[in-house]
């Protein structure tokens, strides 16, 4: 018995191993909202890491994160170093791109719980008297990442995040104040 146990251990392990290989290359998560805002206005906000902490969600996973902004004030150059708990983890972003009122790319760089390079992109295109604002992500995706992708949804887990995140630029540029809602009217 302990004998067939076994064996039907390792061929579980092996398919896990073979099924992770057959996985993609690369992610990409991705995710958009519609924002009654002027494209300016929500570039204003992703186009200056020292605006990020009144909507990303990602300022939420550890209120002791040691931050360090740096290089330009804000687009091309500037830099967002972070080191926070296990769910922050540690990283730097740099902003790379920036276009005025339509887009900005941001190369990531992951140090710690694994170092990883990826990179996001925000795309604000008008649409009527608002924005369209999408969020996206993607980067290589190693073995050891795909073997994990078996066992989590990486599209679930970082899309979620992305759909709090825009809810909470929206909340803030539509109604210039808080993206926390309960503060809102207070």
């Amino acid at each position: 018995m302990f004998k067939f146990i076994a064996i039907a251990i390792v061929v579980l392990i092996a398919a896990v191993l073979i099924y992770a290989a057959t996985r993609p290359d690369t992610f990409r998560v991705e995710r958009r909202l519609h924002i009654q805002a002027p494209p300016e206005q929500v570039f204003a906000q992703i186009n200056d890491f020292n605006r990020w902490r009144a909507w990303s969600p990602y300022e939420k996973l550890d209120p002791q994160m040691q931050r360090e902004i740096g290089g330009a004030a804000q687009g091309t150059g500037a830099t967002y170093s972070w080191d926070g708990n296990n769910k922050a983890g540690a990283g730097r972003m740099e902003i790379v791109q920036s276009v005025p009122s339509s887009k900005v790319d941001i190369q990531l760089d992951f140090s710690r719980p694994m170092r990883a390079r990826s990179s996001a992109q925000f795309t604000i295109v008008p649409q009527g008297n608002g924005s369209e604002v999408t969020w996206a992500m993607n980067g290589d995706m190693p073995y050891v990442s795909k073997v994990f992708s078996v066992f989590v949804n990486m599209d679930r887990m970082i899309g979620k995040a992305f759909e709090e995140g825009l809810g909470n630029l929206k909340r803030l540029t539509e109604h210039g104040g808080s993206a926390t809602p309960a503060l809102e009217g207070a």
